[in-house]
């Protein structure tokens, strides 16, 4: 399924900050786990990560250390900071409104439904 450009959009801060809440990583670790956690429904880009992560160390909400790659090149890794830590427990309680609010509206519209356990 193809996912509205707006969504994505809306979404991806959150995910990037929750992804280095499991700790470091760089910009095509975060693209391969964003497609994990996702079941490979959202498939991004340098192009939009990228310009993602430069937004957030900007902001405060990351930082960039250097490292080494496996085979000792030098690459870029991204780290939360306390700041993104919490930026990322504020927008978890968002969403979590907006998914209790759109399962409340849903179950009024469709009826009660069995869940998967």
């Amino acid at each position: 399924m193809e996912v509205d450009k707006d969504l994505v959009a809306a979404s991806a801060t959150p995910l990037v900050l929750a992804i280095l809440s499991e700790g470091d990583s760089y910009g095509y670790a975060i693209i391969k786990r964003v497609g994990e956690v996702s079941g490979g429904e959202l498939r991004w880009t340098d192009g939009m990560v990228y310009p993602l992560l430069h937004r957030l160390e900007r902001r405060g909400l990351v930082e960039a250390v250097w490292g080494r790659s496996d085979t000792g090149r030098p690459r870029k890794y991204y780290r939360l900071t306390r700041a993104g830590a919490e930026d990322l427990a504020r927008q978890r309680r968002q969403w979590q409104l907006v998914d209790d609010a759109l399962r409340g509206v849903w179950l009024m519209v469709d009826g009660p439904t069995t869940q998967p356990a």
